[in-house]
């Protein structure tokens, strides 16, 4: 990685004109004097400080409306800063509003040569490319049709085929507006990831943490405008994790929190690496930048709740408070990868029933079930359970899922008439996360604890 700047922040801030009546933009047009506001500022970013190295990796992370796009923006020259400045060392090809610059009624091949154009490619440099950029959109004969007859698939491929074969030094990456089916998204993230490790930079926003931490050499948080916090990715994203699923009353706390800590870090970091530019943690070389020991176990995170729950009609039976906790019965929700826990949950009978079993259910955040268990099978269920017992339901596991979030489930079964049906079901009852590692080699869902060899043949 180059110590010379691909982009340099400095004073950064941008405010936004809110009008509350359309008029009023007229009226602020044609005011006389600078006193004679329409409008109250809304302002996006506040005094932002950055360097970006040339061939590092950034991520951004933070909440909805932190600034995130508007950084983005602000960088590849969409948008003028309030105050502040800007230096963009390098070309810069930017993943933001797909298909922007399309011209409907023009064929997607004329919408290449045009867009290719706007991102800084030659006549002659577009014509060597087409080929591979129709290839990678994969849209066969349409590419001589009007985009306009496109559909929204075909636009965006299109779009994001362009924009990923300008061979750019710097690459700004806005993960929202990732599309298309599970393999072109695969296909896009190859491409980035070659591009990257062709030595460009590469600027990153994304709300998953395993890919910021997977993807990433540096990490910044971003809230209400702010810089909040720098330094490596699994620094950054715990705090980011922390003051997205804290509870509304303590929000400003965990803020000021995550501000003091930061401070403290960078402060440490300047002490050990004279090297540092002023206000830039290093994420090589301080370790005040990791998490505390404490952190790095299992906690219980306020705030943490689903959003998705379904609740089934019961028929005789309630299944109450399902939650994880440690061996010695410490309610968690934060795991650490590797250790042992338990998913537990209460069945309060309010009929006799017979056949009794539970079960339980681990789901990604798409949906897919990555892992679950029954208490027997259906013929080894508890033969008869009276009314009004309590029965406890516990499911000891090891945690071999890599970091991410997941969503539990339960379930009671019995046996009415001549079948096994449900009694009671709660869907994406509880969730969790499980903490990124830095070092862990497994990918998918799973840790098969794999043992990985390699050598070279003589």
């Amino acid at each position: 990685m180059s110590s010379e700047a691909a982009i340099q922040v400095r004073g950064l801030s941008k405010a936004f004109p809110i009008y509350s009546k359309p008029h009023h933009r007229l009226l602020q047009m044609i005011s006389p004097g600078p006193k004679d506001r329409w409008y109250r500022e809304f302002r996006a970013l506040r005094n932002i400080d950055l360097n970006i190295s040339r061939g590092e990796t950034v991520g951004i992370v933070g909440r909805n409306g932190s600034g995130k796009s508007t950084l983005l923006q602000l960088i590849c020259g969409t948008l003028t800063p309030s105050a502040g400045e800007i230096q963009v060392n390098g070309r810069i090809a930017a993943l933001l509003e797909l298909g922007a610059g399309f011209n409907p009624e023009f064929t997607g091949r004329e919408n290449v040569f045009l867009n290719a154009t706007v991102l800084g490619l030659k006549h002659a440099e577009i014509v060597e490319k087409f080929d591979e950029i129709a290839a990678f959109a994969d849209i066969g004969d349409f590419i001589d049709q009007p985009v306009k007859s496109y559909s929204s698939g075909m636009y965006v491929r299109l779009a994001f085929a362009v924009a990923i074969n300008v061979s750019p030094e710097i690459l700004v990456v806005d993960e929202a507006l990732s599309v298309g089916d599970e393999g072109f998204q695969r296909k896009c993230f190859a491409r980035i990831d070659a591009i990257r490790d062709s030595g460009a930079t590469v600027l990153f926003v994304s709300h998953s943490a395993s890919t910021v931490v997977d993807l990433c050499d540096r990490a910044i948080l971003l809230d209400r405008g702010e810089l909040l916090a720098q330094g490596t990715p699994k620094y950054v994203v715990s705090r980011y994790q922390k003051l997205l699923y804290a509870p509304t009353d303590r929000v400003a706390q965990i803020r000021e929190e995550i501000r003091e800590s930061s401070a403290e870090a960078a402060g440490a970091s300047r002490r050990l690496s004279s090297h540092a530019e002023p206000g830039v943690v290093s994420a090589s070389d301080s370790p005040s930048v990791a998490p505390r020991e404490e952190e790095s176990q299992a906690y219980w995170e306020e705030g943490m709740v689903s959003s998705s729950t379904v609740v089934y009609e019961n028929r005789g039976a309630v299944i109450e408070d399902p939650h994880l906790q440690t061996l010695d019965g410490n309610k968690v929700n934060v795991l650490v990868p590797g250790g042992t826990y338990v998913y537990a949950y209460k069945v309060r009978l309010e009929r006799a029933l017979v056949n009794v079993r539970c079960g339980m259910m681990i789901r990604s955040i798409t949906g897919i079930e990555v892992g679950g268990a029954a208490t027997s099978t259906p013929q080894g269920g508890v033969p008869v359970v009276e009314a009004g017992k309590m029965l406890n339901v516990r499911f000891r596991f090891r945690c071999l899922l890599t970091p991410g979030s997941y969503f539990l489930s339960a379930g009671v079964l019995a046996t009415l008439g001549e079948g096994e049906e449900y009694i009671d079901r709660q869907i994406d009852v509880a969730m969790f996360r499980v903490m990124p590692a830095a070092d862990r080699l497994a990918t998918g869902f799973v840790d098969l604890d794999v043992v990985p060899q390699l050598s070279v043949a003589p």
